[in-house]
């Protein structure tokens, strides 16, 4: 097996990273260390974020730097404040027993006046965010013709974040000597045209294949109707009692209010998004990092260059546009040879972009039943069992209370003792998850024999199944349709405009050409209705009532329209 003695680590380097718990060098590792202390050509390495690639070209990049002159020797640039702070604290670990290496971290949001000050006493190697490091530049505080090596760390992230031209800007002040090294989770076209345009016939390194993801990660998918997917959400948690999950939205206003509901459900989880302050997202995610929350809603904007091991979850509430993007989300879980889980919640309209994203990562994902109530009592019952056994007593404190407690609790059995204190977690599941009804997604359709015009017979049972509402809500009937232009977002629209108090939560909706039939909960039934009726739809005065079950709305559609 390799060593990284073997790969031409010093020694320096070797006895802090095994401090760190580095035993064996990682794949990655052991292509690219060789090449960048002993070779001198360009290199673009493929590798998912985890993979180890930090270390990958941070142990050569230290050993390489000339202690004897106090500039900048190598540059790093980071795609956001949150990588460059991890980069730059990793390389200030690994050079833990090297005396007069400097690492400066330089990104926004911090004081630029104490960063000045630092590069003024001298720094062999910056890691930077590129918007500050022109600031730096143009200020004149930052000279770069000494430096020989520039790495692009996540290049596929500083491409979608725009900072295509700035790398330009900040190269042209690097001396055209210099080396460089790309790393990237995917190849889309436009990082390989970065490279052809900034590098010099590079060498690629190839970890596992082209925007494939990360191989110890396991996909899955729930497949259900797009109204129960918070709850789907719920119950792979509730199904998960150790869950460190990141849960993806594809906009700031989904990410709040899945964060919202699940603190209001009792989960300790947070929201990450673009609306926050510097400040916010700082303490946000210390308490990630800390595991004071367990779960963290966010956007994949906003969790850029977040660096957390560990995860057992990634789920994406929202499937990405682009493939790339999913590549990225599922390689934040399975990292450093740990298994992982990358879960997506769809609904059926969502079937033919996830098969897009199995074509190109070349992976399959696993149909899932949502956790039923049964499993997921069971599973919560085993791991407090678990957490029992697992539990450390002190002896010397709890003795003081033991007789009474014992005297206290004598009548009980042993067997009832134990039924009891399950019980204690046991009765609230049994409580919520009472009478909770399957929520998959059923997408076979049945094989309909076909008749003839005269044996169709009438379409009664179609048309009562459309009136029929969900467990626990109402349906609700509104005489505007498709024909006159109504949909889905009007009547979103005319709901929030004219309900006052709280908002209204819709389910089901079906659109018929001359009415609309939708569910709300039976609690806003009557608040909707008395809304609705009276307001106008583009001229058309509007009329809603709670749906009869035994009433032909076609019928009366058609005869108002004649």
């Amino acid at each position: 097996m390799t060593e990284f003695e073997e790969l031409g680590v010093n020694e320096p380097l070797r006895r802090a990273i095994e401090e760190m718990g580095f035993e064996q060098p990682m794949p990655v590792q052991e292509k690219v260390i060789p090449g960048l202390l002993h070779g001198d050509h360009d290199l673009v390495a493929l590798a998912q974020t985890g993979t180890g690639k930090t270390a990958a070209f941070g142990l050569p990049l230290i050993q390489r730097i000339n202690l004897n002159e106090h500039e900048p020797q190598a540059l790093v640039l980071a795609p956001t404040r949150e990588l460059c702070l991890q980069i730059a604290g990793d390389l200030a670990d690994f050079a833990k027993y090297i005396d007069d290496l400097q690492v400066l971290p330089v990104y926004g949001g911090s004081s630029i006046e104490s960063q000045i000050r630092a590069l003024r006493k001298g720094v062999q190697i910056i890691v930077a965010t590129p918007g500050r490091l022109i600031d730096l530049i143009n200020r004149g505080v930052v000279q770069l013709h000494g430096v020989h090596t520039v790495v692009l760390d996540e290049a596929d992230e500083m491409l979608n974040m725009g900072f295509v031209d700035s790398i330009n800007d900040i190269l042209s002040h690097v001396p055209q000597q210099r080396r460089m090294l790309l790393f990237s989770a995917t190849m889309p076209s436009e990082v390989a045209r970065i490279a052809k345009r900034f590098m010099k016939d590079p060498e690629e390194i190839v970890i596992g294949n082209r925007n494939e993801g990360a191989k110890n990660v396991k996909h899955i998918y729930y497949m259900v109707n797009a109204r129960d997917k918070y709850l789907a959400l719920k119950r792979i948690a509730d199904n998960s009692p150790s869950i460190y999950a990141i849960i993806f939205c594809r906009t700031r206003r989904d990410t709040q209010e899945v964060a919202d509901k699940l603190i209001a459900d009792g989960y300790n989880a947070e929201a990450l998004h673009g609306d926050l302050s510097q400040q916010q997202r700082d303490i946000v995610m210390r308490k990630f990092r800390d595991r004071v929350v367990s779960m963290l809603v966010a956007t994949d904007v906003a969790a850029r260059g977040l660096d957390v091991d560990d995860l057992t979850h990634v789920i994406n509430y929202g499937l990405p546009d682009d493939t790339a993007v999913y590549t990225h989300r599922s390689g934040r879980t399975g990292r450093a040879g740990k298994t992982g889980v990358s879960v997506a919640i769809i609904h059926s309209r969502e079937k033919g972009k996830l098969r897009e994203i199995e074509r190109i990562i070349g992976k399959k994902f696993e149909r899932r039943e949502v956790p039923t109530p049964a499993h997921i009592i069971e599973k919560q019952l085993y791991n407090l069992a678990d957490r029992l056994e697992r539990v450390e007593v002190n002896e010397e404190e709890i003795n003081k209370y033991m007789p009474g407690i014992s005297k206290k609790l004598a009548w009980l059995s042993t067997e009832d003792l134990i039924k009891r204190v399950l019980s204690l977690e046991f009765n609230r599941l049994l409580n919520y998850y009472k009478d909770a009804p399957a929520i998959d997604f059923i997408d076979e359709k049945p094989v309909k024999e076909k008749k003839g015009a005269k044996d169709r017979g009438p379409r009664s049972d179609k048309e009562k199944d459309r009136r029929t509402a969900d467990r626990g809500m109402a349906r609700i009937y509104v005489n505007a349709g498709k024909a006159d232009g109504f949909f889905a977002g009007n009547l979103i629209e005319l709901l929030n405009k004219n309900i006052d108090g709280q908002r209204v939560d819709v389910g089901r909706i079906d659109l018929l050409p001359g009415y609309t039939l939708f569910d709300v909960k039976k609690g806003d039934a009557r608040r909707v209705t008395g809304a609705l009726s009276g307001t106008e739809f583009f001229g058309k005065r509007l009329y809603s009532e709670i749906a009869d079950k035994e009433k032909d709305y076609a019928k009366a559609s058609k005869r108002k329209r004649k």
